[in-house]
């Protein structure tokens, strides 16, 4: 009575007022509390996705350089060129603008190494340019004869603090080991303000508020101009992954809730024949939507954080700068966090709707309601995916103007399409189940039936293997374009020694010298030279030397669009294709090329041009010849080239190599660029140093394997998420499905179903599903891949003619078999409680 008393009257009208609401409100507070259990698998679909929206935009805000790398704390940058007139251009931006950062570089070769570094002039404690430098031991460089290095230029060097280093004629102690935070590939020497005497480049940064950078001058960029050049900045991707979290999580919350619900519905049903409202049944509901949201997102980010921190450490070597232990786009993992509470909550909104559209004795009977006709979803989506289509081709069009934005909306309106499109792949599969043996027709109907729940599931695992087969199909193009070759430079157990530079070939690949002051030393014979790769050889214990000549020869592409001819083209000397196992026989007697890269055979429009002429003596520009066919007095149109897989593969190594019947037909002079090593073993760090030191030491230089990833390691790698992923939604899903129809699963064994019809219902539910969704995330993805690759001649993938054929079937068949394999084993127990039905 008391309590009758103390409670508020109720002043609403028919949907009891506050007073129901807060009671339907304690009831799902009750259930979410009591049935967690039954609650677990959503909850740890929706912490999943939350994680893995958490990590994705923390990685892709970290992995590409940030917009103001090389700005400094400044606000805008000039770049100048060594010269008489640097005084007067740098005393200008300090009259016009007051504080300004100089850093003067000159450019220097590593000894005995391909590669390059910078004696740079900077001062630690500029006004601007703090960020860009950090002191990992000893001290910065005070005045004239001292220097900092950075590891790695250490190591090459062997140099440590407190040692002499002696280049270009003056001798510097070392006073400590430096980096730039900004760019961990930034290899430099450090020395005080002053001592770069002829610097080749010099960066002044400085602050000019509101002004535009062309104002000012034309070698000025400011971090605005720099951002608002490249469209897939950091933010955009960011932007991009948070929207496909966010459309992951509430695929996976719909499937999920709609299941709760179907579990809740005799509860709901009793509700309703007690009087509740429809309004206070949504309610019951869609705040369970909320709570398990609530918990998700918590869970999530915890979840999602812990990862972050421990992959950290190997992103920074990764992708070569440092990353704070907290760096993470908060302005968007904050919002992503509300988003995935408020998907969660509108997530829950379908079901909450379904459930009070159904009379009360169909609630209380527990009869889900009947699906909707397929055809209502999969015309719009088949539509959307066309249009999609439309959209990427004009955003893959390098002149069309439509950019990011037409590459995003088209995404966007593919992703809409596959999800409007599921529920009819599982119509057809119901169809398709009419001849299969019982447990499989019940298991088909069964997702047919109530694509509510089945359809948000396919939707979601569809979507992680477009993502996966996008990348494949992208990749397996990119990597597979037979003119600007990509992929490592050299196999791990080769070596390219590069004769005295410059000179024909000499110096580097291509026949162009390394990136450096000139070499003014007189030129070692070739015999010398020789000896001394020989040496290298030894140091690095191989024995045999493929000697690698160069002729007065090179490849072009007539067209002036799309990429042009990449690499070195070297000879094909008898011992040359000896060693890689090539007979004379092999090589047809008219060819002109020989070469390793797929589909370069078919190529048309190529020009051989030889004697030594430039571009310009062919009538053309930067980007070829300008007439088709090239005169013959000086190129070769349409060369014979034969494909024989047995060259070497590295974007480096002689992959191309111009026959001796090309050389006799145009009288070609050759001349020795360098040696290939043959190594019986990937050589060690130690074994690198000792090579750069011998070939400095004779004027040479070495080039080992760089850490260009190769294709077949992206495509595997995209192809291990997509089936993690995908496997990871479906096992979760799966549970999700037997759970709810627990009851035909004790009919069902009630009436003499053995284990081995239980197990067959649950592998052909998974091994559905990871079909469908195996097909149309393929579909999907070839469609966007046709779509921008259509009128794209940036890297030629108009063709499309490198198909990933093995990651493709990993995905289209291997997946579906090995989720019908863990659904076999992990079924088949008998359920509980075969004589009660719970409430």
């Amino acid at each position: 009575m008391t309590a009758a008393v103390r409670e508020r009257p109720s002043r609403a009208g028919s949907h009891g007022g506050l007073p129901a609401r807060r009671a339907v409100m304690r009831w799902a507070w009750r259930m979410f509390r009591r049935e967690w259990r039954q609650q677990f698998l959503v909850l740890a679909l929706i912490t999943v996705a939350v994680g893995a929206t958490v990590v994705g935009a923390a990685v892709a805000t970290d992995t590409p350089p940030a917009s103001g790398a090389g700005f400094g704390t400044a606000t805008d940058q000039a770049s100048f060129s060594g010269g008489p007139q640097l005084a007067g251009q740098i005393a200008s931006l300090r009259q016009r603008f007051g504080r300004v950062d100089v850093i003067e570089n000159q450019a220097v070769s590593v000894p005995g190494s391909t590669e390059s570094f910078d004696l740079r002039a900077q001062d630690p404690h500029g006004p601007f340019g703090q960020p860009m430098l950090s002191l990992i031991s000893g001290t910065y460089p005070a005045g004239p004869g001292q220097v900092a290095l950075t590891p790695d230029l250490a190591t090459a060097l062997s140099l440590k603090t407190g040692e002499e280093w002696s280049q270009g004629g003056r001798s510097w102690r070392v006073t400590g080991i430096v980096r730039n935070p900004q760019s961990l590939l930034d290899e430099f020497a450090l020395v005080a303000p002053g001592q770069v005497t002829t610097p080749t480049q010099v960066t002044v940064l400085f602050d000019a508020p509101g002004l535009a950078p062309g104002k000012i001058g034309p070698t000025v960029l400011s971090r605005q101009s720099v951002a608002a050049s490249n469209p897939l900045n950091p933010e955009t991707i960011v932007l991009g992954l948070a929207t496909v979290g966010m459309l992951l999580i509430a695929l996976v919350a719909v499937g999920g809730f709609t299941v709760l619900a179907q579990r809740r519905l005799r509860g709901l049903g009793v509700l309703g024949s007690l009087g509740a409202t429809d309004r206070n049944i949504r309610l019951v509901v869609m705040a369970n939507g909320l709570l398990v949201g609530v918990a998700g997102a918590v869970a999530g980010f915890v979840l999602g954080m812990a990862a972050w921190l421990a992959y950290r450490p190997r992103l920074e070597s990764s992708v070569h700068h440092l990353i704070g232990m907290f760096q993470v786009p908060w302005a968007v993992i904050g919002p992503a966090l509300v988003l995935a509470v408020l998907a969660s909550f509108l997530a829950s909104a379908r079901p909450a709707r379904t459930v009070t559209r159904l009379p009360v004795v169909a609630a209380l009977a527990g009869r889900p309601a009947p699906p909707k006709g397929a055809h209502r979803s999969a015309v719009p989506g088949v539509v959307l995916m066309v249009a999609a289509a439309v959209l990427l081709a004009y955003g893959g069009h390098s002149s069309s103007g439509g950019g990011a934005l037409g590459v995003v909306a088209g995404l966007v309106l593919l992703i809409a399409g596959v999800i409007m499109i599921a529920p009819l792949w599982l119509a057809v599969l119901g169809r398709l189940a009419r001849p299969a043996p019982v447990a499989v027709r019940l298991a088909l109907r069964d997702l047919a039936r109530y694509r509510a729940r089945s359809g948000s599931a396919l939707s979601a695992i569809s979507l992680g293997v477009f993502i996966a087969a996008l990348i494949c199909v992208l990749a397996a193009q990119r990597y597979g374009n037979s003119l600007d070759y990509a992929g490592p430079n050299l196999a791990s157990n080769q070596v390219i020694v590069y004769t005295y530079g410059p000179g024909p070939g000499g110096g580097g690949p291509g026949g162009s010298a390394s990136t450096g002051s000139a070499n003014t030393a007189p030129a070692p014979s070739l015999r010398t030279q020789l000896a001394t790769a020989q040496n290298i050889a030894e140091a690095l214990g191989g024995r045999d030397l493929i000697t690698l000549e160069q002729a007065d020869a090179r490849l072009q592409h007539a067209d002036a669009t799309g990429r042009q001819w990449s690499g070195p083209i070297y000879v094909a000397t008898p011992q040359l294709l000896a060693a890689f196992g090539i007979s004379p026989s092999q090589v047809q007697p008219d060819a002109d090329i020989l070469t390793m890269r797929p589909g370069l055979s078919g190529v048309s429009r190529m020009q051989l041009i030889h004697g030594n002429k430039g571009v310009d003596n062919v009538g053309g520009g930067p980007n070829g010849p300008a007439t088709f066919p090239c005169p013959a007095s000086t190129c070769l149109a349409n060369p014979v080239i034969q494909e024989i897989s047995a060259l070497p593969s590295g974007t480096s190594g002689p992959n191309t190599v111009i026959t001796a019947h090309a050389l006799g037909q145009f009288g070609l002079q050759e001349s020795t660029s360098g040696w290939l090593l043959q190594l019986p073993h990937p050589p060690t760090a130690a074994q690198i140093r000792n090579a750069r030191q011998v070939a400095a030491a004779g004027g040479l230089s070495i080039e080992t394997k760089s850490s260009t990833p190769a294709a077949s390691e992206v495509i595997d790698w995209a192809t291990v998420f997509g089936i993690a992923l995908a496997l990871g939604i479906l096992a979760m899903t799966v549970g999700l499905i037997r759970s709810e129809t627990a009851s035909d699963l004790r009919t069902l064994t009630a009436a003499g179903a053995s284990a081995w019809t239980r197990r067959t219902l649950t592998a052909a539910t998974a091994w559905a599903l990871a079909q469908a969704g195996a097909i149309l995330g393929v579909l999907a993805a070839y469609v966007g891949a046709i779509g921008y690759s259509w009128v794209n001649p940036l890297d030629g993938l108009s063709e499309l003619a490198n198909i990933p054929l093995a990651n493709l079937l990993v995905l289209l068949i291997g997946m579906p078999v090995a989720a019908a394999a863990v659904g076999w084993l992990l079924a088949g127990r008998e359920p509980a409680g075969l004589n009660r039905q719970p409430m």
